[in-house]
């Protein structure tokens, strides 16, 4: 199946047998039950003031082949005040083919601090809240910037100890990585020793990169170990090492020495004398993709792994032992050139303010051949951006590297940033100290899998239940959805739940906030049942640690970001009372038109008006127009009546009449479902009158009009019984990012422009030839401009660049 290498006279059987193949169909059962998505957000900057504009673009994946997911057509995008520990704003972005562009407008009242972005689908709900996506945002103040940080409290260090593969065993030489972090949640640097219960020197600690670090150390049996650290001139903490077990096995990796292959040293030790048989499989994004039989013994026998079988990304290794037990893992990171090169090239390497700038977009792969991408760009003046982090969180870094991993990474940019030549042996490093947890073995292995709590949502959706008062189950229930949205457009639909009271109505498509009622009746007509609503049900805010990192930015930089910042937003406040008052200037004169917007006809037939006198005893509105208006015959059940209108009928029997809720066409049942009190009255048309309806009226037309479909109802004041009124976001809308045109002159040119973010292009595409290109004016800033640009092939190829420009 695959070869493999090793060290000593022990010969390999290759991984063939039935656990391995057990293994690889309960992994395969798990993602079939539990597929995966990955989820990163693009901002235009980091920092904002109350009034901005955040400019974003969100990226889908699935999260196995990191194919464009084309799925979850809903991406929610939450901004999460960290200093109060709430949910203040959420978009929700409408998804196509993966990409979801937006933005969110910060209220002008929104509290300066740390804040957090998050992104996810519905789906992603099922997994922790690890996975999610997350950036940081700062909102300053107006006038000062960042408001008083807080006083963290002096603390020590703390320090983690983590044996590579998971375990000390005793008599077997190991590697420890560490991980040393500060009050805030960063990396420490820190000094400090080991010492053995003897009291003597084991090893330094050194650490190479944000606080991480490792040692070798051979435990002996009966010994214990003690490391001793401390943060600059502090007073050293103790930290007890994990304790070494007697027996068990140990697993050592070289993933930086060897260009072609991934070499993993395995040793154990048990009561026993001789060698065991131990498998050793490598998954990466849930497919086993090299698995082998090795004889272990006390002397360390080496597997190589060809890097050319594995796909870009974290692999996971495991070793089982005899007994099929997972004992030892490890994460390594496999490059296999699977990263785009983003290359945009100004026209002119400097340019004047207001000069047009025009940029040309070159994508091409490992093999340096162009591909066609999406990508998405943000230009922004480098001395207002207040970003100087070039190591931050970018796409390739989010779903090669933090999508996979539990907890905060911190500058996980810099591991994919060629020009670091020690980024490889960092990264290994990282592997070594950060937690892979998106399934465990048992799990996949236990077979008996739970059913999903949330589904895919491929649009808008509303799922909830119906239940009785005392929240026992009320079977099967008829329900109706009126939406009712900001342009009092009305929509009817209808639906059944499932024996529990379940429902759910998928595909929606509404843009902007509208009303949603749910009237429930049961199939005996009972009225009395209460309702719920998932999309009421936001996510828990429930925060880990988030690396504190303050503003290290020039006071002069700082300054000028205020000043035109705060310039540019009181010339959008002048805009927009501008328009206010134009818009109350106008002055249209006509007659009033009494006409209801719910018709499409003129006057009925016959019109019944529903009094409380008529309303009385009648279980239906049926039951009301039985023997009022001539030509209409209702006969039969109440429950299912027959009704026809002046014989209307054909060789297969009696044709009924159209029936509309509201100028809406329904069946019969959501007539008869609705309460008698709700109409207002009812418009019948027969022959000629229905004839606007064409084929569809041929029976005559029933249309019920409802008090809620009135002009004046508001569906937020309904209390009846059986009935949920809730009003509901749709799609964010999408606004185009307006910059002004220099090249014809206009009245409003006479603004400064001093604007940070000069350009938002969240869908740019390459053609075939790799090739695209965009322009964009420049401000009346002599700076420098930066273009972060980032994307991805279909097959999910992903590329990031960084570029500058100078405005002299």
């Amino acid at each position: 199946m695959l070869l493999l290498t090793a060290l000593g006279a022990f010969a390999f059987r290759l991984s063939d047998d039935e656990f391995v193949n057990r293994l690889i169909a309960r992994l395969k059962t798990y993602n079939q039950r539990f597929p995966n998505e990955k989820v990163y957000v693009q901002t235009d900057r980091a920092y904002y003031l109350p009034g901005e504009t955040v400019w974003l673009k969100g990226y889908l994946f699935d999260g196995m082949s990191h194919e464009a997911d084309s799925v979850s057509g809903l991406l929610y995008v939450d901004l999460i005040d960290l200093t109060a520990r709430k949910l203040v704003m959420q978009a929700q972005l409408k998804a196509v083919g993966g990409h979801a562009p937006g933005q969110l407008t910060l209220p002008e009242t929104l509290s300066a601090g740390p804040y957090q972005l998050r992104a996810y689908t519905g789906w992603m709900r099922n997994f922790p809240e690890d996975y999610y996506f997350t950036r940081s945002l700062m909102v300053l103040e107006t006038r000062t910037g960042m408001p008083e940080p807080a006083v963290l409290p002096a603390a020590r260090p703390d320090v983690q100890f983590m044996p590579e593969g998971g375990n000390l065993v005793a008599g077997l030489e190991s590697r420890v990585a560490f991980k040393a972090t500060d009050a805030g949640g960063r990396g420490a640097e820190i000094e400090g020793f080991v010492l053995d219960s003897r009291n003597d020197t084991i090893t330094g600690l050194t650490p190479q990169h944000l606080g991480m670090g490792s040692f070798t150390i051979k435990p002996e049996p009966g010994l214990t170990y003690t490391a001793f650290a401390r943060q600059g001139t502090g007073t050293y903490g103790r930290y007890p090492l994990p304790a070494a077990q007697p027996n068990g096995y140990v697993m050592t990796v070289d993933n930086i020495s060897n260009k072609s292959h991934i070499r993993v040293f395995i040793a154990g030790k048990k009561p026993a004398d001789g060698t065991r048989e131990v498998t050793l499989v490598a998954q990466i994004r849930g497919t086993i993709v090299q698995a082998a039989n090795v004889p272990v013994g006390p002397k360390a026998v080496l597997v190589q792994f060809p890097r050319d079988k594995f796909p870009e990304g974290i692999a996971q290794l495991t070793l089982f032992d005899e007994t099929n037990t997972p004992v030892c893992e490890r994460l390594v990171y496999a490059e296999n050139g699977g990263l785009l090169t983003i290359s945009v090239t100004p026209e002119k390497s400097a340019v004047k303010p207001r000069e047009k700038i025009t940029l040309n977009v070159n994508v091409t792969d490992a093999e340096h051949k162009p591909v066609a991408a999406n990508l998405s760009m943000a230009v922004t003046d480098a001395r207002q951006a207040l970003d100087p982090d070039s190591n931050g969180t970018t796409l390739v870094s989010h779903l090669l590297l933090t999508s996979d991993l539990k907890g905060t990474i911190e500058q996980s940019g810099y591991y994919f940033d060629r020009s670091k030549r020690d980024r490889l042996q960092k990264l290994d490093l990282l592997l070594m100290t950060q937690g892979w947890r998106r399934f465990t073995w048992p799990e996949v292995l236990a077979g008996n899998l739970p059913e999903p709590k949330y589904p895919v949502e491929p649009g808008l959706s509303l799922t909830g239940q119906v239940v009785r008062p005392n929240q026992k189950q009320a079977g099967k229930v008829r329900l109706t959805f009126m939406f009712v949205g900001r342009d009092s457009a009305r929509s009817f639909l209808t639906e059944e739940t499932n024996e529990a009271g379940y429902y759910s109505l998928y595909g929606l498509d509404f843009t902007d906030t509208t009303h949603v009622l749910i009237q429930a009746i049961t199939q005996k007509g009972n009225r009395n049942l209460s309702l719920t609503l998932d999309q009421l049900i936001k996510p828990a805010v429930t925060l880990t640690q988030v690396p504190y990192n303050p503003l290290v930015v020039q006071r002069d930089e700082l300054a000028e970001f205020l000043k035109r910042a705060n310039e540019y937003l009181a010339i959008e406040r002048q805009i927009r009372q501008n328009r206010e008052i134009l818009l109350q200037e106008v002055k249209v004169k006509a007659k009033r038109n009494e006409t209801d917007s719910r018709k499409i006809y003129g006057n009925a037939d016959a019109t019944v008006k529903v009094t409380q006198q008529l309303a009385g005893g009648a279980m239906s509105v049926l039951d009301i127009l039985r023997g009022r208006v001539a030509g209409l015959n209702i006969s039969g059940s109440p429950m299912n009546p027959t009704v026809q209108i002046r014989g209307a009928a054909n060789f297969s029997g009696v044709v009924e009449p159209l029936f509309l809720i509201d100028g809406m066409p329904v069946d019969k049942q959501a007539v008869l479902s609705l309460p008698v009190m709700d109409v207002d009255y009812v418009d019948v048309l027969k022959g000629a009158g229905a004839a606007i309806f064409g084929s569809r009226g041929g029976g005559g037309v029933i249309n019920v009009m409802t008090k809620r479909g009135g002009a004046n109802y508001d569906p937020s004041q309904d209390k009846a019984e059986g009935i949920l009124v809730a009003r509901l976001p749709g799609y964010t809308p999408v606004r185009e990012f307006y910059a002004p045109l220099y090249a014809t002159s206009k009245p409003e040119h006479i603004r400064p422009d001093y604007r940070a973010t000069l350009h938002w292009a969240p869908l740019i595409r390459t053609g075939p030839d790799g090739k695209a290109a965009l322009s964009f004016f420049a401000s009346d800033a002599r700076t420098t401009l930066r273009f972060i640009t980032e994307g991805t092939t279909a097959a999910g190829q992903p590329g990031s660049s960084r570029q500058t420009v100078r405005v002299e």
